[in-house]
């Protein structure tokens, strides 16, 4: 599932950043988009984040329920035929 947690349409702004030259030489090379790279990067960075807190703010909840689970099973576990 992709959670957008931030507003892709929002509009571009314009930041002043210092980057290792070689980074910067090769990444022109190769004809890299820095901006779309960096963007890229980032939006992974912060649903690391987000998945991370929530398995945290969750993990009491997610315990619960694999132990019920582990205990009782399934609602389907006497249903499947494999």
């Amino acid at each position: 599932m992709q959670i957008n947690i931030f507003d892709p349409d929002a509009p571009k702004k314009s930041t002043n950043l210092s980057i290792n030259s070689d980074l910067l030489r090769q990444a022109k090379e190769r004809r890299i988009n820095l901006s779309q790279a960096l963007e890229a990067r980032l939006a992974e960075m912060l649903r690391e984040e987000f998945h991370l807190h929530w398995n945290e703010e969750n993990k009491e909840g997610i315990e619960d329920y694999n132990r019920r689970v582990e205990a009782e099973g399934t609602f389907g576990d006497g249903r499947r035929q494999f």
